[in-house]
């Protein structure tokens, strides 16, 4: 009855968000809603295999960073390319906590969410 559809998290800087999201995810805007306004935009970022999207929202009138409490909540993203993909994560020194006996680890965006790295084999 119900499907995935995305995932939201909200940016202080949209430009650096989607620059990172590239880099490190590799995921391509497939969709984006401005405002009338100005006072928000809405970015849709898409992986290109699955409909799900993650979905950066910016708001022109926030200026504090978001409270993120004890980051107990997250995303995770599967790769097939482990050990390329944390090579990358260790060069660009987004890197927040890795538990190797587990086999994952999480980077943190420019916001400073956490975003899970699991291998693909791990989930399934």
């Amino acid at each position: 009855m119900f499907k995935f559809n995305h995932n939201n998290i909200n940016v202080l800087n949209l430009e650096k968000s989607m620059a990172f999201c590239e880099k490190a995810l590799g995921l391509k805007v497939v969709r984006r809603k401005e405002a009338e306004d100005g006072s928000f935009i809405l970015v849709y970022l898409g992986d290109g295999s699955t409909g799900h999207s993650l979905e950066l929202t910016w708001l022109r009138d926030r200026k504090e960073p978001y409270n993120h409490g004890e980051n107990e909540f997250h995303i995770a993203f599967t790769t097939d390319r482990y050990d390329d993909a944390h090579h990358l994560h260790q060069e660009m020194g987004c890197i927040c906590y890795e538990n190797q006996k587990m086999g994952i680890y999480f980077i943190a965006d420019p916001d400073n969410y956490w975003l899970e790295i699991v291998p693909e084999k791990k989930m399934k």
